[in-house]
């Protein structure tokens, strides 16, 4: 596996991982009327483009069997690496050895694994419905690898958000280049340096590269791109792969709300919710960004999330070893500024020098403070007072569709009352971060939050071309006769009664 290194350039400050930069201000030569990138003259990265292009034109990803290894690899590479995971992510971001193994490792394992179960079944062409002019036809769909992809991880799961997309393009049968996230520097050094050691090197690459370097990169022509970060740099490389018309998946981020009802189990909501904000510490992009509750249950759970906190990280969480640091000083300064928002009433204790913010909850907040304009990324839970459910739908609903939208309630029909009149990517009901981690559900924004889904089958059938195929014998060439002029009415009232597809239990609404 082929690694491509560049002198990084300076991060774009973005709460969600490594962005594109400035890449919808060069058209470069992508937009100079060249039909693939490897015509470029110049550009840094069109000869890997091209090479992985005849690599994947020649077949060698296809055969189930290849699929198989380069897992079979990439589990090794999970296994292995373990211990080299645990420490680079340690050193880029302080996370603690659980958070690491669980979101790092022990989801992408799973990933592997419901992959290994099911590939077989999910590359055989489905057999579809076929109507009396087809009858003696072969009818299916097949499933094709699109070809050379792209992977832009961000740095918050820099393995995680990485390997996942991978593991699906690698089953899906493409070519893939990776590009991981500069900011998580220890992480990005890992990937590069030994990634390359267990997949095929023919087929898989990894660009190591700064914004500008990341910019010539989506000059060129690939045939998907998968990107997870911020939704203004995912703007850019949907503007990028616009030139070429290839499709994208855009994971993004978003500010996601959380109901807390009057009715529910104060001590049981306050633990979820300050594991779901402050894991990672709360450099997660599926973390509840802010409380909405009325100002009864505001009372009742704000010492319920200080007992909750102290029970997590100790009375000093910055002496915890559970509870990590803000990646590096951008993301500090922004969370910084993101602190003057309101009043705080839990922690609010910061580090310079160790980019530490204490797990904080700040009251008192004007829907037009900064904190309450853009996505958190950080150990910081704002509370807002609505005065019940319907009024808390309504701010939901007056904002961009989140990532994901909690709803907390002993009465199921508050839960459900939130999911029916609320659009989000996912949905979780008196929890926070768990439908993440089941393989049998999408996961995906949408508006502002995304574009496409993955994990498990969805990682799959994103990186792959459902092609949708007939195969008609050369003989009966009698039966094709109605089809051909000269039309009559009769021939018509024929291929009709042959070809429709006529409604099943149909009824009448009174």
């Amino acid at each position: 596996m082929e690694t491509v290194s560049v002198v990084p350039q300076p991060d774009v400050q973005q709460p969600r991982g490594s962005g594109a930069g400035k890449a919808a201000e060069d058209d470069g030569g992508g937009g100079k009327g060249s039909v693939d990138g490897e015509a470029m003259s110049g550009n840094p990265y069109a000869g890997l483009v091209s090479r992985l292009r005849a690599t994947w034109l020649s077949g060698k990803t296809r055969p189930m069997e290849y699929r198989v290894a380069q897992l079979e690899a990439l589990g090794r590479f999970l296994d292995e690496k373990k211990q080299d995971i645990l420490e680079a992510t340690a050193l880029d971001m302080g996370k603690p050895p659980f958070e690491a193994e669980f979101s790092e490792i022990l989801l992408c394992k799973n990933e592997l694994n419901e992959t290994f179960n099911n590939l077989s079944h999910w590359m055989k062409d489905e057999h579809v419905d076929k109507n009396l002019v087809t009858r003696l036809d072969s009818v299916f769909i097949r499933k094709d690898p699109y070809g050379v992809v792209l992977i832009i991880a961000p740095w918050n799961y820099p393995i995680h958000l990485l390997l996942v997309p991978l593991i699906g393009a690698i089953a899906a049968g493409n070519c893939v280049i990776i590009k991981p996230s500069e900011t998580a520097k220890n992480t990005e050094r890992l990937v590069a340096e030994m990634l390359s050691c267990y997949l095929d090197n023919d087929c898989f690459a990894v660009v190591t590269a700064g914004v500008q370097e990341t910019t010539r990169l989506l000059e060129n022509k690939f045939d998907y791109i998968f990107y997870t970060g911020s939704p203004s740099v995912g703007r850019i490389v949907m503007a990028a792969a616009a030139k070429h018309l290839t499709p994208v998946t855009l994971e993004l981020g978003g500010k996601n709300p959380c109901y807390v009802s009057d009715t529910c189990d104060v001590q049981n909501v306050a633990r979820r919710v300050a594991w779901g904000r402050f894991f990672n510490t709360g450099q997660t992009c599926v973390a509840p960004d802010y409380v909405l509750c009325s100002a009864e249950m505001q009372k009742k759970l704000l010492p319920a999330l200080r007992e909750a906190i102290t029970d997590f990280y100790g009375p000093n969480p910055r002496e915890s070893p559970n509870f990590g640091r803000i990646v590096g000083d951008k993301q500090f300064q922004r969370l910084l500024m993101l602190l003057r928002s309101g009043r705080v009433v839990i922690g609010g204790q910061t580090d310079e020098e160790e980019h530490y913010i204490a797990p904080t909850v700040l009251v008192d907040l004007q829907t037009s403070d900064p904190i309450m304009q853009e996505e958190i990324f950080g150990p910081i839970l704002p509370i807002i007072i609505v005065a019940n459910m319907d009024e808390a739908i309504d701010f939901i609903n007056s904002h961009e569709r989140p990532l994901v939208v909690y709803a907390f309630s002993s009465n199921d029909k508050v839960v459900n009352q939130v999911l029916e009149r609320t659009s989000s990517g996912g949905f979780c009901g008196n929890d926070t971060l768990m439908h993440v981690t089941l393989t049998s559900l999408p996961f995906g924004g949408i508006g502002n939050s995304g574009l496409g889904m993955y994990h498990g089958k969805f990682t799959f059938d994103t990186f792959t071309h459902h092609r949708g195929c007939l195969h008609r014998g050369m003989g009966r060439e009698a039966l094709n006769a109605l089809r051909y002029p000269p039309y009559s009415q009769q021939k018509l009232q024929i291929v009709r009664a042959a070809s429709e597809v006529k409604r099943k239990g149909a009824c009448t609404l009174l």
